[in-house]
């Protein structure tokens, strides 16, 4: 049989069009797996955490694909999700090098993690050049979100940064412990309560240097500070700055420090230097290995915090919180901290994100962080919904403040809530030892 030859070449463009209709299935249906890149620190001063960070993550990873992965918006389909860790051992450089390669090398979907602010900004701007969706669960520093000289828009800050703490600290120092002072010792409230500062030299430690002092113009309170120390992030030896606060009769020390830093900070001042003061330190301290570390010495100090391993709230969140904890330690025989809590909670909001975009095209997925409305997991959020503000993409938490009281059956510490109001278990005493600064 003939054929013209302008029958068989439409006969060839009609057979190549309807392969193409064929081979062209939507994107979720071909996609075999979520991949989540997870950056945490391994390795290095901020370990610590960043082991935590990582087992948390993989608690929610095994949950989400015990009930068959992400179920993609418009479809039926479930995709399993897979978690890719990078380790930026805890510098800059190991950082970038994580980063990169999550990128390149792996080619994950969405990013969820990062620890110090520090070793977090250094590696932004590889973020910005592949425009790849990152949900920073741990790194605090406003600047993550806030900087102007690269493009941040694809950063998405599921942390209270040092802004938000280092202001709710200092005003529970204004509102609490400055009038518990007073009454106890017969000063008068126009005396100035002494407060020093023991900060990281880091953009963490200086956010919340900034946000002290801030927080005390701004609102004129009757604080002032009469020392402000700073240290190099893994610092082990504390007793030079604290024999300077101490010459300073401070009534308060407020620590910018991370858990293996502000434990031997506390047990120095008070064991070594004499300093028996109240100490308040950041939220990443809540942590099982800090309680360790601090021991006896931790008693009558203050964290801020919004999950602690050994406290919760009475509310929508002490069923999630106590399952989570349940699983995590049946697993690593240990208890999760806030970072691993909020990173816990990144890997479900990546999920969410992806889910609702229904592919994991970045650009997409940005679109569906951007316009999340996602139910409050283990930790509570403002108006118990996770979203993201529309000016620099940050989620919103409720706070607490919990002062520790030494248990010396098991010779730790543990946390009890005492602000604000609606979920204090106990009111904040001042320790028999405590000594005020000058009168």
């Amino acid at each position: 049989m003939k054929y013209s030859v302008l029958f068989i070449a439409t006969l060839l463009i009609a057979t190549a069009i309807i392969a193409g209709c064929t081979q062209q299935a939507p994107a979720q249906v071909q996609q075999k797996e979520i991949k989540i890149g997870v950056i945490a620190s391994l390795t290095g001063p901020a370990s610590n955490v960043g082991t935590n960070m990582w087992q948390s993550a993989q608690v929610a990873a095994r949950e989400i694909n015990a009930n068959g992965g992400i179920q993609l918006n418009g479809t039926t389909t479930k995709v399993p999700i897979r978690l890719i860790v990078g380790d930026d051992e805890s510098t800059q450089a190991g950082g970038q090098k994580a980063a990169t390669k999550l990128i390149t090398d792996d080619q994950v979907d969405i990013l969820v993690g990062g620890y110090s602010s520090a070793v977090t900004s250094a590696y932004e701007q590889t973020i910005a050049e592949y425009k790849i969706p990152y949900v920073v669960t741990g790194a605090s520093s406003p600047i993550i979100t806030h900087r102007t000289d690269i493009d941040t828009s694809y950063i998405f800050h599921h942390c209270p940064t040092t802004d938000t703490y280092g202001q709710y600290t200092t005003l529970f120092i204004d509102q609490v412990v400055r009038p518990t002072v007073n009454q106890k010792f017969g000063f008068s409230d126009s005396r100035p309560f002494r407060l020093a500062l023991l900060y990281q030299d880091t953009a963490f430690g200086k956010g919340i240097q900034t946000a002290v002092n801030n927080t005390i113009t701004q609102n004129k309170l009757n604080i002032v500070l009469v020392s402000q120390q700073s240290f190099r992030m893994g610092e082990s030896d504390f007793r030079t700055p604290l024999t300077v606060i101490k010459a300073a009769n401070p009534d308060a020390v407020y620590l910018g420090a991370f858990p293996n830093e502000g434990a031997p900070a506390i047990t120095q001042g008070r064991r070594d230097i004499g300093l028996d003061t109240i100490y308040l330190s950041a939220e990443n301290n809540d942590n099982a290995q800090f309680f360790k570390d601090v021991g006896q010495y931790g008693e009558g100090s203050i964290i801020e915090s919004r999950f602690s391993p050994y406290t919760a709230p009475a509310g929508a969140v002490a069923s999630g919180q106590s399952n989570f904890k349940t699983s995590y330690n049946a697993t690593f025989g240990t208890y999760p901290d806030m970072m691993g809590a909020s990173t816990y909670e990144g890997v479900y909001i990546a999920t969410n994100a992806i889910g609702n975009a229904g592919t994991t095209d970045k650009a997409t997925v940005r679109q569906a962080l951007i316009t999340m409305k996602m139910p409050q997991v283990i930790e509570a959020m403002k108006d118990g919904t996770i979203s993201f503000s529309n000016d620099y993409r940050e989620s919103q938490f409720d706070l607490w403040m919990e002062q520790l009281a030494d248990n010396p059956a098991i010779g730790e510490c543990r946390p009890f809530i005492v602000w604000p109001d609606n979920l204090k278990v106990t009111s904040f005493v001042l320790p028999s030892w405590y000594k005020p600064g000058s009168a």
